[in-house]
């Protein structure tokens, strides 16, 4: 090949393992729409500035759009001799408008071309994760509204703790993902600053207005400095990092799921679209989809270390070494969107079992409620109240019953001022509703907590 875009310099093409190391359209091809969109707007500056004639500009802008209709029609040919999506519309553009098409690159480098598609690139995947997350977040609010009566055991240590309602504990998660939406959207904003026109590292000669650019790719601004801006990654780091929070938070809730489709919990059941059988064994009822979107939270925690690793000793400004973090942040992406839709299906098809759930709920769980009876009746300090009903789950447990089954003589040889008004705060149902304090499990609660979540992140659209 003698058409390489570094010209002459070299007497002979580069070897084989070279050109395999440094190509990169095998992925970054899916900036094209971006880098078109780029192209479209770096154009109609250098028309604006008088850097580029009308007719040449017309050519260009008219050659881009017969490449677009390419591209979306899959009539596009990508050619792994010219290495990226960059040279490659660039050189299509060549053969469809001819010498005009030169002119094109005038007062940009591929450094800022990609810094700057990059940017669009992650934004707009910002913009589609927001959306995901907001459907994932209404399907979690619908089925807690469905079940904000519903008691079941809460845990600490994953040992039953207090009574609390489903639709509390799935409220939890819908506050989760409203902050991961947020820290996207943060990300989004400090992302939102233009490259283009940052040149290969130290700014153009020629009259541009990077501002028009910036504004014609719907940025806030320009990016101040130009060795910043064609070697900051900071933007694709945080949405690794946002990304792997969120992933977090759904490998937790996949967690749970597995737990509560469990024999031994029996808490929610999926049909058959969420669930698989054994090969061998008839009864089972695996929740693979569960399981596949905790194991994939690794390939995105692993992403960010990588992206990390990438940038950590690169000095001003760019470095092949960044080819890396498309790939990355492509990966990322993906696993997420097909992670966010598992996730919204199996909340969405999960059949609770209240029964079961109120069953699991055991005697000595409503303890918390007897302590705090005992220091709201009897003005007794909480400390001091503790240690009677601490007595008291003691003797209920010896005795293999509950704390409701024990008689009123056996709580008042712990402290003998309870009086029979103990009991009625001794049931589940009792101990759940009176948790009214703002966040609390009552379903009155929950029911509010319901409103206000529909009004926070679906009505208005966007996380707080």
């Amino acid at each position: 090949m003698t058409s390489k875009i570094w010209g002459g310099r070299f007497s002979a093409g580069p070897a084989a393992i070279m050109e395999e190391i440094n190509v990169s359209i095998g992925f970054d091809q899916r900036l094209a729409k971006q880098d078109l969109h780029g192209s479209r707007a770096h154009c109609a500056m250098l028309v604006a500035r008088g850097i580029v004639s009308k007719d040449d500009g017309d050519a260009i802008q008219e050659g881009l759009t017969r490449i677009e209709k390419e591209i979306a029609g899959g009539n596009f040919l990508f050619k792994r001799a010219l290495e990226d999506v960059h040279m490659n519309i660039e050189g299509r553009l060549a053969d469809l408008i001819g010498a005009p098409a030169g002119r094109l690159h005038t007062a940009r480098s591929r450094n800022d071309q990609v810094a700057t598609d990059f940017r669009m690139w992650v934004r707009a995947a910002i913009d589609t994760l927001d959306d995901e997350v907001r459907r994932l977040q209404s399907v979690l609010i619908d089925k807690a509204a469905a079940h904000a009566d519903t008691i079941m055991p809460g845990f600490t240590h994953l040992q039953a703790a207090q009574p609390v309602t489903f639709g509390h504990h799935l409220m939890a998660y819908v506050e989760m993902f409203g902050r991961d939406r947020g820290r996207l959207m943060d990300a989004r904003k400090r992302l939102n600053e233009c490259p283009l026109g940052a040149g290969a590292i130290a700014g153009t000669s020629f009259p541009i207005d990077r501002a028009l650019t910036a504004e014609k790719l719907n940025f806030d601004r320009p990016m101040a400095n130009s060795m910043d801006a064609v070697s900051d990654r900071d933007f694709a780091v945080e949405f690794m990092a946002a990304a792997s929070v969120l992933a977090m938070h759904m490998s937790r809730l996949a967690e749970e799921m597995v737990n509560w489709s469990s024999a031994q919990f029996g808490f929610i059941r999926f049909t058959d679209a969420f669930s698989t059988g054994s090969s061998m064994m008839p009864q089972k009822r695996n929740p693979d989809a569960a399981e596949l979107v905790r194991g994939k939270t690794g390939r995105i925690f692993g992403g960010l270390m990588a992206l990390l690793t990438v940038m950590k000793a690169l000095p001003l400004t760019y470095s092949k070494d960044m080819q890396e973090d498309k790939e990355i942040v492509f990966a990322a992406f993906d696993t997420l969107e097909l992670c966010l839709a598992a996730t919204t299906g199996m909340v969405d098809d999960m059949k609770p079992d209240a029964k079961k759930m109120r069953a699991a709920v055991d005697g000595l769980i409503t303890a918390t409620d007897l302590a705090d009876w005992v220091t709201r009746v009897l003005d007794i300090p909480f400390r001091d109240a503790h240690h009677i009903a601490g007595k008291i789950v003691k003797l209920a447990e010896g005795k293999g019953v509950g704390i409701a089954d024990l008689s009123l003589a056996e709580m008042q040889a712990a402290e003998p001022r309870i009086t029979k008004e103990v009991f009625s705060v001794l049931t589940p149902e009792a101990s759940a509703a009176s948790r009214t304090s703002f966040g609390g499990t009552a379903p009155d609660n929950v029911r509010k907590q319901v409103e206000a979540a529909r009004a926070r992140f679906l009505t208005l659209g966007k996380a707080p």
